[in-house]
């Protein structure tokens, strides 16, 4: 299904699962940094305003953006 698609599954091999996958290891290495994304945007639903979206401003949404960022940033130093 995906093939007919032209999308290229990157799928990490499982230990349960001995086959040999078709990867070469670099597009696996992608994979391993997707949890830094998945866990960024986790992080980022912890502020309700946010994930609600209260505001409509174009220039406000933007900034509260950077501030939960600027404030995950300073509660992990």
């Amino acid at each position: 299904m995906l093939v007919k698609q032209a999308i290229e599954p990157i799928i990490p091999k499982r230990r349960k699962n001995r086959g040999a996958t078709h990867q070469d290891g670099r597009k696996l290495r992608r994979y391993r940094r997707r949890w830094i994304i998945e866990r960024t945007n986790s992080w980022l639903q912890n502020f309700r305003r946010l994930v609600v979206r209260y505001e409509h401003s174009v220039m406000n949404f933007p900034a509260l953006v950077h501030m939960a960022c600027a404030l995950m940033t300073l509660k992990r130093v």
